[in-house]
């Protein structure tokens, strides 16, 4: 059966018939006539080339083929009303979605901890998703709700709503003892220093190859690494140096191991933001959402402060 034209009143009024065994108590509940009520059923009738309801005392039977269309109808009744429900308002305690994130793999490993660990206290089911993209995709993903938010320094995502979380620099991540430290009088490498260094970079990180490339030192890359988690072991383990952001880094150096440094890098200021799509602003999942993370970030940076 071709479904395009069938009105979903003509379901409700189905529903309330086959809950209540009569027309009139259904149309009570729907606020109908039960003229009304009664002609919807003829139409359905007609369009499904079955009485579905027969006349007994007191009210209507349903027939075989009602009885097998009712539970089908109650499910999807249900869950248009949930999710026309969800359009207007946002349980966190109860809310069991999944959100999609776009961060990379440093965001995650720094910023996930603290995101979920506060999931765990106000949303108990919620899920969270993360799905890297390329920087030219974001914007597009986040239109089509295939991402709810992305988190990051995102220089080249535009058209989207965001808001700045923290402000921070790149700085030098070394481990302790390289041999750079010996005779240093303070914790800034100058240009000669940066020049006697050898690197490790991360391909993903266009940024931190940018500085490299503006300082002419990629040919003191010695290796190029596909994912950022391997990257503190290499510097720890070995001389090589990373170029890095500062918060993140200042975060090894409290391990113990490490030690940052900074360094008149090129352009090394940027703004980690928040970027979601208009389309979904006044969405309440995602301005949920939106607001928790903007809080978890407060409280890392009055933490950081500290």
């Amino acid at each position: 059966m071709d479904i395009s034209g069938l009105d979903l009143n003509l379901l409700r009024v189905f529903d309330a018939v086959f809950r209540h065994g009569s027309v009139s108590r259904a149309s009570q509940e729907l606020g109908l006539s039960q003229p009304a009520a009664s002609q919807a059923v003829t139409r359905l009738r007609h369009l499904l080339g079955d009485p579905l309801f027969e006349r007994m005392h007191g009210g209507v039977r349903p027939t075989p083929r009602a009885e097998r269309l009712a539970q089908a109808v109650r499910t999807a009744l249900a869950t248009l009303e949930v999710a026309l429900a969800e359009a207007h308002s946002f349980d966190p305690l109860q809310a069991n979605q999944c959100f999609r994130i776009h961060l990379s793999d440093i965001g995650e490993a720094r910023f996930l901890p603290p995101l979920m660990q506060a999931l765990r206290g106000r949303a108990p089911h919620v899920q969270l998703q993360t799905l890297p993209m390329p920087m030219g995709e974001i914007a597009d993903a986040l239109d089509r709700g295939s991402l709810d938010i992305a988190i990051g320094f995102l220089p080249g995502v535009t058209g989207t709503q965001q808001k700045v979380l923290l402000s921070d620099h790149y700085a030098l991540l070394l481990r302790q003892g390289h041999p750079v430290l010996k005779g240093l009088k303070s914790k800034r490498l100058s240009a000669e220093h940066l020049r006697g260094l050898d690197y490790v970079a991360v391909r993903s990180h266009s940024e931190t190859l940018r500085i490299l490339r503006k300082l002419e030192l990629q040919d003191q890359v010695r290796l190029s690494a596909a994912h950022f988690m391997a990257v503190p072991s290499i510097v720890h383990q070995t001389d090589l140096a990373v170029i890095m952001p500062a918060e993140i880094a200042e975060t090894f150096e409290a391990q113990g191991g490490y030690v940052v440094l900074q360094a008149d890098l090129p352009e090394s200021a940027f703004d980690v933001s928040l970027h979601w799509s208009w389309r979904f602003a006044q969405e309440p999942a995602n301005q949920w959402l939106r607001e928790l993370v903007g809080e978890v970030f407060r409280q890392r940076s009055s933490v950081v402060a500290k």
